[in-house]
């Protein structure tokens, strides 16, 4: 029982952690609600959590160079991940300090996703794991917490939250102190020819690509921090949000399961219009329609504006020199799903407080610039020179 598999060490990690993160962004903001806290204030702390992340993963996650280095890591960031969240509780009273604790949560939960995803292709690359079944234990974890959250806090109300999310986060720690049977070890280094990632900011074609990214993904900011206030405003109880939630998650796994044979023939660029005229359809009805059958077809869409939009940008980055995969995928995950999806969870808390459900509509016309811009298949050859990583 002190061993695992480096499949079973991984992917229960994973479990662990996604099923505090299934907790934490449909539902934080709801406890937070239950606080007292204004909508413009919680979109404040929620888009400050998401830009801290984002700083952690351009500055902090780097640092963590070496493969024998990652289990330790994310033991240690387990740890404190744990202790932060049980602060919640204890400073649930005092805005400052709440605020405190949210920095330091998202400086440390920010690097688990990239770190467990490169331990998780470490062991696929020897061979291991296959890294689809491993990542797949982390959506089923989302679903999970969040429909747990979900019955739970609507049957012993929204203070349960944290207490919720902390056992993801609990399991995570105690599985990882297990000692997988194969301890992930580095080869002799080798030096690799990488572009600095500033210097793709001057690609017309690689902005192009974080702009269609940021208003694909961005058009999530106020269904991910404000959903399940605005269902709860019209009626529907927190296990009903985290049902939907649920499905949300289910529609997104199936695309992942089935993307092979769905988008064999398309191109990146018809991805990309697909998963903006997703966002049009999904956001509008989201702004519209109350009934619940409505709301069902609205999360199905889920597999349409998250993951194919999410498909197309993992295609164009591995369309790229592979010099350049790095470097791009490092800016994907700091800027449009960081950076600018904190600067919209901010706005969005503001916007949901003057118009409430209309915000939607500011995120539905979010996919309307995709269909009429171009939409390139690859970055520009050598548009950045490359240079010695150390």
């Amino acid at each position: 029982m002190l061993r695992s598999s480096p499949f079973g060490w991984t992917a229960q990690y994973m479990f662990g952690f996604y099923f505090n993160y299934g907790v934490y962004l449909p539902f934080w903001a709801v406890w937070l609600d239950a606080l007292g806290i204004p909508a413009g204030d919680i979109g404040l702390l929620l888009g400050l959590g998401l830009g801290v992340r984002c700083f952690a993963n351009m500055v902090l996650t780097p640092r963590v160079h070496r493969v024998e280095h990652l289990l330790p890591a994310l033991r240690w960031l387990a740890l404190f991940s744990l202790i932060c969240c049980a602060a919640f509780v204890m400073v649930s009273g005092n805005l400052i300090a709440l605020t405190a604790v949210i920095v330091l949560f998202n400086l440390l939960v920010g690097p688990v996703i990239p770190l467990s995803d490169s331990l998780a292709n470490y062991y696929a690359k020897q061979g291991h794991l296959d890294y689809g079944r491993t990542r797949l234990w982390g959506s089923i974890a989302f679903i999970v917490g969040s429909t747990i959250a979900g019955l739970a806090a609507a049957e012993l109300g929204s203070q349960v939250i944290p207490w919720v999310a902390m056992l993801g986060l609990g399991a995570a720690l105690l599985l990882s102190l297990r000692q997988p049977t194969v301890l992930p070890a580095e080869a002799e280094t080798q030096r690799m020819a990488r572009p600095p990632l500033m210097g793709f900011l001057r690609d017309r074609r690689v902005l192009r690509f974080l702009l269609i990214v940021a208003l694909l993904q961005g058009s999530h900011a106020a269904y991910y921090s404000f959903s399940a206030m605005y269902w709860k405003s019209i009626g529907y109880s927190e296990a009903i949000s985290g049902y939907l939630w649920s499905f949300s998650v289910m529609a997104e796994i199936a695309v992942f399961a089935m993307s092979k044979r769905l988008f064999a023939g398309w191109s990146v660029a018809a991805m990309f219009r697909l998963a903006a005229a997703g966002v049009l359809l999904r956001w509008g009805l989201t702004a519209t329609m109350t009934d619940l059958p409505m709301l069902v077809l609205t999360q199905a869409l889920h597999g349409v504006t998250f993951a194919a939009a999410h498909l197309a940008a993992i295609r164009y980055i591995q369309h790229a020199e592979s010099h350049q995969m790095v470097a791009l995928q490092a800016l994907y995950n700091a800027l449009p799903l960081g950076a600018v999806m904190a600067a919209l969870t901010t706005l969005s808390g503001w916007g949901y407080g003057w118009w409430g459900a209309d915000v939607f509509w500011l995120m539905a016309l979010m996919g309307l610039p995709v269909l009429l811009m171009k939409i390139d298949e690859t970055p520009a050859e050598d548009a950045v020179p490359a240079r010695e990583a150390v």
